[in-house]
């Protein structure tokens, strides 16, 4: 497939929303960490920051967001993404030089997928590290299938495998077969946080009462809290590292 790689342009944040919201369900629009945070990509990690176009739409956008990491993987936090896009945005401050890069997106137009553009997308990012002297690339990877087993731990997810010994969910295998390592579970990746009548505008499901409910699309149980009014949904992601040296 011919398509342009665009690094480092602002136009790349107007398709990355619209995109997102055709792609992404409703409530994963409403973490109040990410969202904070997310206009610093578009402004002092700009260069971090891609897209691929065919011939006449958009393809897919990726974004990533570097920090300073002087410990071992083994200890990338339990809050993943969260925890990532505050400490970037705060090690921006004092120009901390940057040792790693947090891949926070792959989005791809769900036309295109399916067809190894994900490979691609990897390979951009693993370049964009390498132009910018960082020799790891670390992800906080949203299973794909794991919604459609919201009841399996996700420690046992993650080693299932298919008939060729290969990982079963499709977005983990693209890692290893790119070379990824997983390094462990950051069980709170994402927190999303609403009122109970938010949750059923997002989900279209109705919550008579407190307690867990299975939505679309979540890869673990949202939580209901009626006496509070608060719906809460804490989301597991999983390290992976790609290795550049």
């Amino acid at each position: 497939m011919n398509y342009e790689i665009i690094i480092g342009e602002n136009r790349i944040s107007e398709i990355q929303m619209d995109l997102g919201y055709r792609t992404w369900p409703e409530f994963m629009q409403h973490d109040r960490i990410v969202n904070k945070y997310w206009p610093d990509l578009y402004t002092g990690f700009l260069k971090f920051q891609f897209a691929l176009f065919g011939k006449h739409e958009i393809v897919g956008i990726g974004n990533t967001v570097p920090l300073n990491w002087q410990r071992p993987f083994s200890e990338l936090p339990d809050t993943g993404l969260d925890w990532a896009m505050e400490k970037a945005s705060n090690d921006f401050q004092p120009r901390l030089k940057p040792d790693l890069l947090i891949g926070v997106q792959i989005l791809i137009n769900p036309k295109f997928q399916s067809h190894g553009i994900s490979y691609e997308m990897l390979r951009i990012m693993k370049d964009i590290a390498k132009s910018n002297g960082i020799d790891n690339l670390a992800l906080p990877v949203r299973p794909t299938l794991k919604s459609d087993y919201p009841l399996i731990p996700v420690e046992k997810y993650i080693n299932w495998q298919n008939k060729n010994n290969l990982p079963f969910d499709p977005w983990i295998r693209v890692h290893i077969k790119a070379g990824g390592k997983i390094i462990g579970i950051c069980n709170k990746s994402m927190i999303i946080s609403g009122t109970v009548s938010e949750w059923e505008k997002w989900t279209g499901s109705v919550f008579p009462d407190s307690g867990d409910y299975i939505v679309n699309n979540a890869l673990i149980p949202i939580n209901v809290d009626k006496n509070n009014d608060t719906g809460t949904y804490i989301e597991p992601n999983v390290w992976i590292i790609h290795e550049l040296k």
